[in-house]
């Protein structure tokens, strides 16, 4: 049946707003709105370097594409910008036709921008990456394509780039990524995982085989590629936040002791380690499965320990932080706060001298939930020896979303006679705001820029500001990791009002008194009375 070349290309236009003809990188021939998708008439686009219509950062993505177009197979649509101080961006669609002489058929469509923003080379951070696969995923629910995650490893890719001076090294990576891009589901679903290791979502592909041959050929380097096939029902946050510690345990062991058949075994091994560790976290909580230790912080002017910090050690002697951390991933943190406070709380009702005061960790995520606030008035109501010697620090190990929800849970804190810290001060980027935002009584301050203080180095003036704006606003300040009596002198000079260190104790079983450094002792005596009382 013949068809008229009329028909054919309306139905092209139906599908595109610029049809594209290349040939050796070329423009060979362009149909369309080519005036009002990139600022050129059909007869002036003719004839230039394709490559040269899109910005530099996805300039090595259409090589790529281009490179491995092979006849009959469609490539895209891909999403990119293009060149100019305009922010405009197209969707791309190629495909060589069998017998067309090694021309390439492109479709260009205007489009939005991705979102999350990319790195300057296209690919996503791990953060906003995990985003983006959770966002195809479920779209995948809605539309039924299938979807799968590709880890892609090149051989001896760290050590060329390590070989190279800066500029060709910039070279080679702007080369990779618009490979691996060239493989993603729109272009846009790339990211770096480390130096030769790199993920991908992508459509679902029967022959991996394939994506290692186009990749190996592309980039002169060994490729090995393996998939793991997410399910469109599987895309729960649960699941998302098991992907994420996967992705971090392959990295680190996926492939030690016994090694997988493929990496999408130790893919699924680590998913199942990942849920298994969460489980038993859960059964920790809930059945109070932890101890509680006690290191004290001091109060500079006296070298008296003014409280202890409680810190949780969980069974087997597993990493306290990895732990908070998977807490936090998965929704476990708040109950393991209340869990928390509660043995805090019997530990002070216990005290018969009426003078130890704790302070116990909060995660963002749980001071901004009304639970943690009735929770503890419940226990100050049950456990009347401990009001007043209640200290809560509040941890930027997960951002606080809410921040006027979260000023008024402190404010309630306060009001049942209990001090609010502001802990690890420094470590994230919204400390000035939490500070600017957040009513408070103490701020803790990072022990990174306490070593930098003891240097004297550039943050060291940065915290002697910190110090003086805390002091104008009446918010006491606390130094950590002060490890020798020089550092000491340093944060005192700098008027910090506490310390806390392996110089006044480590973690223990039990409230010690604070070891007190030779030092101190002459200070103390010097600066005795300099200080207000801290109720």
């Amino acid at each position: 049946m013949s068809i008229d070349p009329r028909r054919l290309l309306g139905l092209a236009f139906a599908s595109a707003d610029l049809l594209v003809e290349i040939r050796d990188g070329t423009i060979d021939m362009a149909l369309g709105a080519a005036q009002r998708i990139v600022g050129l008439n059909e007869a002036a686009l003719t004839g230039k370097v394709w490559r040269d219509l899109f910005c530099p950062s996805d300039q090595a993505l259409m090589d790529a594409i281009i490179a491995c177009a092979d006849d009959g197979a469609r490539r895209g649509p891909v999403i990119v910008r293009l060149a100019g101080p305009t922010e405009r961006h197209v969707s791309v669609v190629m495909r060589a036709l069998p017998e067309n002489g090694g021309r390439l058929s492109c479709a260009l469509t205007t489009s939005q921008a991705p979102s999350p923003a990319v790195g300057s080379d296209g690919l996503h951070p791990r953060e906003s990456f995990e985003d983006i696969a959770k966002g195809l995923f479920e779209a995948a629910r809605v539309t039924g394509i299938e979807l799968e995650l590709a880890m892609i490893e090149f051989a001896g890719l760290g050590e060329r780039r390590a070989a190279l001076p800066q500029s060709e090294a910039e070279v080679l990576d702007a080369h990779v990524a618009g490979a691996v891009r060239a493989e993603s589901h729109g272009g846009a679903a790339a990211t770096r995982l480390s130096d030769d290791r790199y993920a991908v979502v992508r459509a679902k592909d029967e022959n991996t085989d394939n994506l290692t041959r186009r990749l190996s050929h592309m980039l002169e380097l060994d490729a090995s590629a393996h998939v793991v096939s997410l399910e469109p029902g599987n895309a729960s946050a649960r699941s998302m936040r098991a992907l994420r510690y996967a992705l971090d345990d392959f990295l680190s062991e996926g492939l030690k002791d016994t090694p997988p058949m493929s990496l999408a075994e130790a893919m699924n091994r680590s998913v199942k380690r990942t849920l298994a560790r969460a489980g038993a976290l859960g059964v920790a909580v809930s059945q109070r499965r932890f101890n509680l230790a006690y290191q004290p912080v001091v109060n500079l002017a006296t070298g008296e320990a003014h409280h202890h910090e409680v810190l949780v050690r969980f069974e087997e002697g597993a990493s306290p932080f990895a732990l908070i951390r998977m807490a936090e991933e998965f929704d476990l943190i708040e109950e393991l706060d209340h869990a928390i406070v509660e043995q805090a709380t019997r530990r002070l009702a216990q005290d018969r001298s009426g003078d130890l005061k704790l302070a116990v960790n909060v995660s963002g995520r749980t001071i901004v939930t009304e639970g943690f606030v009735d929770h503890v008035s419940r226990l100050l109501a049950k456990f009347d020896q401990a009001k007043g010697r209640l200290i809560f620090e509040i941890t930027e190990s997960a951002a606080i979303d809410d921040l006027p929800r979260a000023n008024r849970h402190i404010q309630s804190l306060r009001g049942m006679g209990s001090l609010v810290c502001l802990d690890d001060f420094g470590s994230g980027a919204a400390s000035f705001a939490y500070l600017q935002e957040l009513s408070l009584d103490i701020v803790k301050i990072d022990g990174r820029y306490v070593r930098e203080l003891a240097a004297n180095g550039r943050e060291g003036a940065m915290v002697r500001r910190l110090v003086e704006m805390c002091r104008d606003l009446k918010i006491r300040t606390v130094a950590e990791m002060i490890e020798s009596a020089e550092v000491e002198d340093v944060v005192r000079d700098a008027g910090v009002d506490f310390g806390q260190g392996w110089l006044y104790g480590k973690p223990a079983d039990m409230p010690k008194p604070a070891l007190k450094p030779p030092s101190a002792v002459k200070t103390i005596a010097r600066r005795a009375g300099a200080s207000e009382s801290w109720g």
